[in-house]
């Protein structure tokens, strides 16, 4: 079976509809913080209930925030914040964020 191309309407963009697409201000990550956090919860007790299969799962999902700390971070340094703003908003000292996330270097 051949599928015809001609009558498929070119791709295209109405720049009048997506123009504020940019501004919008990022208002969800509280929530969605909240609700990330409250699903991990739940899958947690359903493998304190007895889902043994579900344990590897959440240790996937640790290993998975994990990653997104590091990103996270990675991405705060690149944008000026310094070891003691991010540091502070952990409650750890500038000395213990360093050692984690810091790669072995000292900045």
């Amino acid at each position: 079976m051949t599928v015809s191309t001609s009558s498929a309407r070119p791709y295209s963009v109405k720049t009048s509809l997506t123009a504020n697409r940019r501004n919008r201000p990022v208002v969800e990550n509280d929530q969605y913080a909240a609700f990330t956090r409250r699903i991990v919860a739940a899958h947690g007790r359903g493998v304190a209930e007895g889902d043994v299969e579900g344990l590897a799962q959440l240790v996937t999902i640790s290993r998975e925030i994990d990653q997104a700390i590091r990103a996270a971070v990675a991405g705060l340094r690149r944008r000026g914040y310094s070891w003691t703003e991010i540091a502070g908003r952990l409650n750890i000292t500038r000395q213990a964020a360093q050692q984690r996330w810091g790669g072995g270097s000292v900045e």
